[in-house]
């Protein structure tokens, strides 16, 4: 293995007179025998977060790809504490990277640091990559905050690397991680920090797991999404916490559907949505399950934005609390607990149907209502409400009054809040739902069911109730 020193005899003949001497060798890279945990540090990684690591982990990384190809049975790269300075690193086929704790991957800030075109600006990415995997317990960290340009309570200004023309806009920065066209991907025991761009990123994927790890990223900074799953079918995301500016549980369909995503047991505060399908949405949603669910002081809660022609069918969203309150405009949202919208993203879009939906075992406490908003080429259709409990109350100084359509469509309009804002829509279902008014700061708030009967057919009430909040 790396770091012994091997003896040996430099004449092919030796003479039992003649004093045999030695000289020292240090193997590079060991000779692999079986796949067993190879270690970064006897690569020559320096573990001290000032020196970059690229080359010796890569090659750790490397040599354990081989290791797999050759046993068929995953291979470990282990990271002992310390902090790991790095360019982009490549997982392959068959590694696993563990990453214990007290170690951490830092991201680098330079723009040299990451491959010529953006889609590949990442941390980590594996690309067609099998059996592939993160853990540990230690982290993984974008170092997020240099690439502030001006720190700002409503919203950061940010580095944008749209210099060289490889990257337009002001969205130019690196994600942290990402599995691009992987099969077989499992991430567990881990934290994912300060990303300057998306943090975990799920793309054409089939058979991800990701389980008992957390996210954090700055709560002012644009664009670090939590868990952006994207064409990818058959995800598992459960016991993960998410603590984010932006998006936090983010399915988008951008060239395939999303198949069979099943996200539970998780606890999420954003400053944008918690949940939110779209907005890029132009193929299919369908088979998503969001289960026993904590959203905290978020600016939405459960969010579809549908603006490509994609359709939406069979979602179910169950036991769930809510809290949503106000932030600067500056960030898309409404305090809204539930937000479900399609419509065209311009005039080259259509706008997809969204039809199905299962709102079960619901609590919110929120300082808006609930938007159902269908458009005239893109109903809602079978939306049941089942058990839902709202509570409306004011406790930010946030002006209301204003409904939230973007990206595209009609943006920011003015309209009264209401318990309910409803239009085009074929088929509601409301069943023990129980709306509850705080006394203090909702007098605007006198419409529970806000809706024009030619645009919002079908609905069906059973037991539902609107009135004062007494506590």
């Amino acid at each position: 293995m790396m770091g012994t020193k091997t003896n040996f005899n430099p004449s092919p003949i030796i003479s039992h007179s003649t004093p045999i001497k030695f000289r020292h060798i240090t193997t590079l890279h060991p000779p692999i025998l079986r796949p067993s945990p190879l270690s970064v540090i006897d690569y020559g990684a320096t573990a001290t977060g000032q020196q970059y690591d690229t080359v010796p982990i890569q090659s750790t990384i490397d040599d354990c790809s081989s290791a797999f190809a050759l046993h068929r049975r995953p291979c470990q790269v282990n990271f002992p504490p310390g902090k790991y300075l790095t360019a982009t690193l490549y997982l392959k086929s068959g590694v696993i990277l563990n990453i214990s704790r007290n170690a951490t991957i830092l991201g680098g800030t330079r723009l040299r640091d990451y491959p010529g075109k953006q889609e590949k600006w990442y941390v980590v990415v594996a690309e067609n990559a099998a059996e592939v995997g993160i853990t540990g317990g230690g982290e993984i960290n974008g170092q997020g905050l240099k690439f502030v340009k001006r720190f700002d309570e409503r919203k950061n200004v940010m580095v944008s690397w749209n210099e060289t023309g490889a990257c337009l806009g002001d969205e130019c920065r690196p994600r942290l991680v990402g599995f691009i066209g992987c099969k077989n991907v499992r991430i567990w025991d881990m934290s994912f920090n300060e990303p300057a761009y998306w943090c975990l990123h799920i793309v054409r994927c089939q058979n991800t797991s990701i389980h008992d790890i957390s996210i954090y990223g700055d709560f002012n900074t644009p664009n670090n999404d939590g868990i952006d799953i994207e064409d990818s079918n058959n995800t598992l995301i459960t016991r993960t916490t998410i603590n984010t500016g932006d998006d936090a549980i983010c399915p988008k369909t951008y060239t395939g559907p999303i198949y069979n995503l099943t996200a539970t047991s998780c606890w999420i505060k954003t400053k944008s949505s918690a949940i939110k399908l779209g907005s890029a949405s132009w193929y299919a949603f369908k088979g998503l399950v969001f289960d026993n669910i904590t959203i905290v002081e978020s600016h939405r809660g459960l969010g579809f934005q549908i603006r490509d022609g994609g359709n939406v069918s069979d979602i179910t969203f169950s036991n769930i609390n809510i809290s949503t309150r106000y932030y600067d405009p500056s960030w898309w949202g409404r305090a809204e607990p539930i937000y479900i919208t399609t419509c065209p993203r311009d005039s080259n879009s259509k706008a997809g149907s969204i039809s199905n939906l299962q709102f079960i075992n619901i609590t919110a406490t929120s300082e808006n209502g609930v938007f159902l908003s269908g458009s005239k080429g893109g109903l809602l259709s079978n939306l049941k409400f089942l058990n839902v409990n709202l509570t409306y109350k004011r406790w930010t100084n946030y002006a209301d009054g204003l409904v939230d359509y973007r990206p595209g469509c009609q943006g920011l309009v003015n309209h009264s809040s209401a318990g309910f804002l409803m239009e085009h829509i074929d088929g509601l279902h409301f069943e023990n739902v129980n709306m509850r008014w705080a006394e203090e700061n909702t007098q605007g708030w006198d419409n529970p069911l806000d809706f024009q009967p030619s645009t919002v057919n079908n609905v069906l009430f059973m037991n539902f109730y609107s009135g004062l909040d007494k506590q």
